[in-house]
């Protein structure tokens, strides 16, 4: 399919401009989590926010709420989830393997004790849980858009701080640097983009969106800001092909993307760089 094709589909192009949207946020934070090595702590966020959805949806069919939105108890799942990582990390020097393994069951646990009790056929948990792109609607576009501009704004400000914090805590510390605080930030950004990609491609293969992008661009760049850069547009391309390939083949669009990211990696690897980040 043609980008003029998906230009001219009114169901298409506003999956597109949310594809290139969440591209934005992931290729920027995705960055930072592969820098920091934390891709399965991250994972653990997005899998413990089907906790948070599955307790939002039982209040929403249970109590009639309509506020209750399954995003909504994401979004407040993943954050506390980012600050329990960050202040069980520091307060208790946990592993964090041990703390992604407690995260990831706890999270998963609790969203499906509460799913099997909310009546129905969860159609809208579904569609949050394994993603679905073609229900993106302008408003989804535009919060998208507008945290992408927040993230860039935050990301300019910070980033030197997390630069520092990403390659060497214990020098952070040494330059003054209030090392407990910027992680327990940058984990709250991680988490809210978690949350807002979960409408591209779904909590359980957002990981894929976050983590392969600025995967393959560290491959060909050791430095972080071109990382990003690269990150985004391999990201937006990966989206694209996802799209078009979903709607040719009649592909859960979500899956198309995250298994088009794999095979693109596992393509790029006989380029992979020797020397060192």
């Amino acid at each position: 399919m043609s980008l003029g094709e998906i230009l001219s589909h009114p169901l298409l192009l506003p999956a597109l401009l949310a594809a290139i949207a969440a591209s934005i946020a992931g290729g920027i934070m995705g960055s930072y989590i592969v820098a920091k090595r934390i891709v399965f702590l991250s994972g653990s966020i997005s899998h413990a926010v089907l906790g948070g959805m599955g307790f939002f949806l039982w209040l929403k069919r249970h109590f009639h709420l309509e506020w209750a939105s399954p995003l909504f108890g994401a979004l407040i799942a993943a954050l506390l989830s980012a600050l329990a990582l960050g202040w069980i990390r520091f307060r208790y020097k946990e592993r964090e393997d041990t703390l992604i393994a407690a995260l990831w069951s706890t999270g998963m646990s609790i969203g499906v004790i509460f799913i099997a009790l909310t009546p129905g056929y969860n159609v809208e948990l579904t569609n949050f849980l394994f993603g679905n792109i073609l229900w993106a609607t302008p408003r989804d576009v535009a919060i998208l858009i507008g945290f992408d501009i927040l993230l860039i704004t935050l990301t300019r400000l910070y980033h030197k701080q997390f630069l520092a914090i990403c390659f060497d805590e214990e020098q952070a510390l040494m330059q003054g640097l209030n090392v407990k605080k910027l992680y327990m930030f940058l984990l709250c950004m991680i988490a809210v983009s978690i949350v807002l990609l979960i409408q591209v491609v779904g909590a359980i293969l957002v990981v894929a969106l976050l983590a392969i992008p600025p995967a393959i661009a560290a491959i060909f760049s050791s430095r972080l800001s071109k990382i990003m850069i690269l990150a985004v547009f391999i990201g937006i391309g990966i989206s694209f092909a996802g799209i078009s390939a979903s709607y040719r083949l009649n592909w859960p669009p979500g899956a198309t993307i995250a298994l088009i990211a794999a095979i693109v990696y596992l393509g790029s690897l006989p380029y992979q760089r020797h020397s060192t980040t």
